[in-house]
């Protein structure tokens, strides 16, 4: 079989990839459905993209990587898509948007596009073999049993990242990137819940609250969930993009209020967990109090007491075990050296006809629906490109 463009992978940027890339277009995926990360993303609505997106939001080896395609594939212009789809949507904080119904509206969204671009979609389709000869791609596949072989001019890899490998992610970008003489940069899980060892939180486990999180010099402020196994929530899966293992990350449980004036304000006859029942849930008031290791009433300690009280309020600080991993991580950091690709098209600097987009590139995004943006945006680089070339 002999065809102009070949993509691998079915995700969010093979999908919008295929659906802009021009005639000849084979888009094909070991799974047997498409964009099942986009079906569970927001808790089943898709957070589809950010109206706040900008480089900043991006983490890489390469900071400037980003902005071409990001400048050119805005939020509005997928809203528009979205709009014109009959999709209803509506912004949560911090600028996400997510669909009212269903993600599978973006999911349909997608796949009526590559029906109308006249691409192919074969799922359930694995790849054995890539290689590149006589200015084409020879990809060995296996389909339904069979092998065969799929001779394309240009080879896109959508693959993603190494994260939730039960949704069948795994490191096949990256092997075909090192096959091609593109380089890697370490990859680890992102987005991802901290673990802490010895039960830690389990009394705590449920328990939640709008905090300060910080590590790695970067702070957010958004919601904390106590675990069974340790923290998660907005706020943790933010900052564990910037922590390190083997780094501390600091709390603030009493955003835009100083502890030591809550203290003292609530002195009187109550007891520390008696006067942080309020300001915090009653377990983790509790649990705060015990850690502090006073029973007395409050109005029997001198400044420097509440001073150091109220330090460990807003400065409660921690030294995660380490993280859940892949198995729950939301996306991969770290993965293709974006130096050896171009930001306008995607298109490998050394292999003429490559392409990489999306996750599988060393290019992050924040929580809060950047990453589909990412996917989006590196998807139209490489398909314009692919469709009206340089």
């Amino acid at each position: 079989m002999d065809i102009e463009t070949l993509i691998i992978g079915a995700g969010a940027a093979g999908l919008f990839c295929a659906g802009r890339s021009g005639p000849g277009t084979l888009l094909l995926d070991h799974a047997k459905a498409p964009g099942e990360k986009i079906r569970i993303s927001g808790g089943g609505r898709c957070n589809f993209t950010n109206l706040r997106t900008g480089p900043e939001h991006f983490i890489s080896g390469n900071r400037h990587f980003a902005k071409s395609a990001l400048a050119r594939f805005s939020p509005h212009d997928f809203v528009g898509l979205v709009d014109a789809a009959g999709i209803d949507w509506h912004e949560k904080a911090l600028g996400q948007l997510f669909c009212d119904g269903s993600a599978k509206q973006i999911v349909a969204m997608l796949l009526a596009a590559v029906e109308a671009n006249g691409a192919q979609v074969w799922l359930g389709t694995s790849v054995e073999e890539v290689a590149h000869k006589d200015g084409k791609y020879r990809v060995w596949i296996k389909r339904q049993g069979v092998r065969q072989e799929i001779i394309a001019r240009n080879l896109v890899i959508a693959t993603g990242g190494k994260s939730i490998p039960k949704m069948g992610a795994t490191g096949f970008g990256y092997q075909i990137a090192e096959q091609f003489g593109h380089k890697i940069v370490q990859t680890r899980p992102g987005l991802v819940p901290l673990t802490f060892g010895q039960d830690k939180f389990t009394e705590l486990a449920g328990v939640s609250l709008p905090v300060r999180a910080t590590a790695g010099g970067k702070s957010f402020d958004e919601a904390l969930l106590f675990t069974h196994r340790g923290l998660s929530g907005p706020a943790i899966l933010q900052i564990s993009n910037f922590w390190q293992e083997g780094a501390e990350i600091t709390l603030d449980l009493l955003p835009g209020q100083r502890g030591a004036d809550l203290l003292r304000a609530a002195a009187g006859a109550k007891t520390l967990g008696g006067a942080l029942s309020g300001p915090l849930p009653s377990r983790l008031a509790s649990y705060m109090a015990k850690l502090a290791g006073y029973e007395g009433k409050l109005g029997q300690l001198n400044a420097a007491k509440f001073d150091a009280l109220g330090d460990g309020l807003n400065a409660f600080t921690l030294l995660p075990t380490g993280s859940e991993g892949y198995r729950t991580a939301e996306v991969t950091l770290g993965g293709i050296d974006t130096n050896g690709l171009s930001s306008k098209t995607m298109q490998s600097k050394s292999q003429p006809g490559l392409y990489f987009i999306g996750e599988c590139l060393d290019v992050t995004g924040w929580l809060g629906g950047y990453n589909f943006q990412w996917a989006w945006a590196s998807a139209v680089a490489a398909a314009q490109n692919l469709r009206d070339g340089p």
